[in-house]
């Protein structure tokens, strides 16, 4: 990996070669978060010479912290191969009803398990192979879960994934079907978490966890490609205005800020969009550090409480790139009610054709805040980044729907008084 120079500490700085460190920074223990750092002239040269060509996220394998060695092996011919390259849909109907432009939606419910989570598995699995890993663990609250779980089926990798036991049944039925070992953790997402750390350091299992495993950013990252690509067309990048992004941890906007800075360090784009983050009222610790201007590691925990499960989180993990994302590009961060929430998950399937889960809908609550406050103009190009699919979560979703399907005899008198008028015949 030579185009790796190292990995840098969000919170000091310190630098340290790929081999120095495991995960974190010592000097801060696991808060200690660290970024890949990149030979972006080495990158350029390999890019030049081999331009992005598979559609999927290995198209970018010169800006993946693997070895080509490594990767393709795994990647040819298994559901590693098609992770990444989700469509990018215009959403013009939504756009109007906003009063705004133009109005993109990247649709990430499209990958092989169905979230955006498939894009780090994938780096995590190719990791762990690297360094010949005999179990790769991670903490969940079921999309993270469900991708490790159906890209190690793919290659055989033995994993252990830890949950809590509240989990949705349809995220917790992924990972079993995909025959990972499975712990329900009698506790928070944030104590499945502790205890998934100290598992792996203590039986020397590769740890997955984004917010503790520098690599992981860089699988989600691509997502941030992808949209620049998509605009731009094949091999030309073009950033839009603005990126709303629903957040838990802080993992996927930090990932999303993170590809963005790449491509204007290898002059792809001209400009870096302003990101705007989203999270659940009830788990919105990065919004009141934000609002209060404080730093990741000034945060404390809060009892998190939300509908939207996979963005719930007591203290958000990787709380230091997210607000960084935030602050950097003059974005914002803000929070919507659980309500807001469940009413999204329609709005965005009648208006666009998109069924998100409750996490991944919050953008769309979060973009109408954002229209209302000014955050995002009309003349705006904005993108909402969908990041897993309704059927992960089937009883909250049918929680926001305003009226149940009807029941009728079979007969067309039955079928007739049912519609009352309200469909054309």
């Amino acid at each position: 990996m030579e185009h790796v120079l190292g990995l840098r500490c969000t919170i000091c700085g310190a630098e340290y070669g790929v081999d120095d460190v495991a995960y974190v920074c010592p000097r801060h223990g696991n808060d200690g978060i660290l970024d890949v750092v990149y030979d972006y002239d080495l990158v350029r040269r390999r890019f030049a010479a081999q331009p992005p060509a598979v559609p999927s996220m290995w198209r970018y394998l010169p800006l993946l912290p693997v070895s080509r060695q490594a990767a393709q092996p795994l990647v040819q011919a298994t559901v590693l191969e098609t992770v990444g390259w989700t469509p990018l849909y215009p959403a013009p109907r939504i756009a109007a009803q906003l009063g705004l432009q133009a109005l993109w939606v990247k649709d990430d419910s499209r990958q092989p398990t169905a979230s955006l989570k498939d894009r780090a598995s994938a780096v995590a699995v190719v990791k762990a192979r690297e360094q010949g890993a005999a179990v790769v663990t991670t903490a969940s609250t079921g999309n993270a879960g469900a991708a490790l779980a159906g890209l190690c089926a793919a290659v055989e990798q033995r994993n252990v994934i830890l949950v809590p036991r509240t989990a949705p049944p349809a995220k917790v039925a992924q990972l079993v079907a995909f025959g990972s070992t499975v712990l329900l953790v009698d506790g928070s997402y944030d104590q499945a978490f502790d205890l998934c750390l100290q598992v792996a350091q203590s039986w020397g299992w590769y740890n997955r966890n984004t917010a503790y495993n520098p690599y992981m950013a860089e699988g989600k990252k691509t997502a941030a490609y992808e949209i620049c690509e998509q605009l731009g067309g094949a091999g030309r990048f073009r950033a839009p205005d603005v990126i709303v992004v629903p957040v838990g941890d802080g993992c996927i906007i930090g990932g999303v800020h993170k590809g963005l800075r790449d491509l204007a360090a290898l002059g792809q784009i001209d400009r870096i969009p302003r990101l705007v983050g989203v999270q659940a009222a009830g788990s919105a610790s990065l919004v009141d550090a934000w609002e209060r201007g404080i730093a990741g590691w000034e945060m404390e925990a809060i009892d998190a409480h939300t509908v939207a499960d996979s963005i719930c989180a007591g203290l958000p993990r990787d709380r230091n790139k997210a607000l960084r994302a935030v602050r950097e590009t003059g974005g914002a961060m803000l929070r919507v009610d659980d309500a807001e929430i469940l009413a999204a998950i329609p709005a965005l399937a009648r208006g666009c054709g998109v069924f998100a889960e409750p996490a991944a809908a919050a953008v769309y609550a979060g973009l109408v805040h954002a229209v209302e406050k000014g955050i995002v103009s009309a003349h705006d190009e904005a993108v909402l980044l969908i990041t897993g699919s309704g059927l992960k979560d089937v009883a909250s979703v049918m929680k926001g729907q305003s009226r149940t399907p009807a029941v009728v005899e079979p007969t067309l008198a039955a079928v007739e008084k049912a519609l009352d008028g309200s469909v054309a015949r």
